[in-house]
């Protein structure tokens, strides 16, 4: 009887679909749309939340090369934009990788990091079983901690060239 009366009124089935997605807009968040002042803005505030990652390798082993890298630098942008999620700045070293992004308020940091860790090295093991065996030889990639910290806006320029000159430190 319901879905009769809804289906009939065509205009009354677009407003409460209109109204589902907003809903799911609110909850999931919105996109991250910049503004001309540099802050990303949704609905109800203005932010600028940016934050500096690092991930080591277990044992800090020079594990991070050749397909490896190329593997984990494609798996980690589709990662990041998947959530859209912007990568200011990211730079592979054999045994620890550093990332720059721009997060949403709503996103749980603990949450996103250990489930990128998670899918990250379930998907290299998989994909290079040969190169990675010996080193690890258990099903281990990541070191269980990281580092993440939070950039300001006057700090994230100086962080970014940290970052991009890490392999000039060799």
């Amino acid at each position: 009887m319901h879905l009769l009366i809804i289906l009939a009124n065509s205009h009354f089935l677009w407003y409460n679909y209109t109204i589902f997605i907003n809903q799911l807009q609110a909850f999931w968040g919105e996109n991250m749309n910049i503004s001309s002042n540099g802050y990303y803005k949704n609905r109800h505030s203005c932010y600028l939340l940016q934050y500096h990652l690092v991930l080591v390798t277990k044992y800090r082993k020079p594990a991070i090369q050749g397909a490896v890298e190329e593997e984990l630098r494609q798996y980690f942008t589709r990662y990041f934009k998947d959530r859209d999620l912007k990568v200011q700045a990211m730079k592979f070293m054999p045994d620890h990788v550093h990332i720059l992004f721009d997060a949403k308020p709503n996103m749980n940091l603990g949450e996103f990091v250990n489930a990128l860790k998670s899918a990250s090295s379930r998907r290299v093991r998989k994909l290079f079983p040969k190169e990675l065996g010996h080193y690890y030889w258990k099903p281990y990639f990541w070191s269980l901690s990281y580092f993440i910290g939070s950039v300001s806006d006057r700090t994230a320029e100086t962080v970014r060239t940290y970052i991009q000159n890490q392999k000039d430190k060799d």
